[in-house]
């Protein structure tokens, strides 16, 4: 019974992601830069990806701490 629930919900899934319109690939990119739009684009993937960096560095520092107490 759950494998024909999860097929039935993977068809309806697939379905709709068949069902929507497709864009053309630069169309989507050139609405973003006539806009002023692209640049809060580029600013949210920068601010993401300096927190990811700074998360990743201040894990290290810990555990850094933590090999050296041992």
């Amino acid at each position: 019974m759950k494998l024909n629930l999860l097929s039935i919900i993977l068809l309806l899934t697939a379905l709709k992601s068949k069902a929507q319109a497709t864009v053309p690939p630069g169309e989507s990119a050139a609405l973003l830069r006539e806009n002023g739009q692209i640049y809060l684009v580029v600013l949210v993937l920068l601010t993401i990806f300096a927190g990811i960096i700074f998360m990743l560095v201040r894990l290290d520092r810990k555990i850094s701490k933590l090999e050296n107490k041992n």
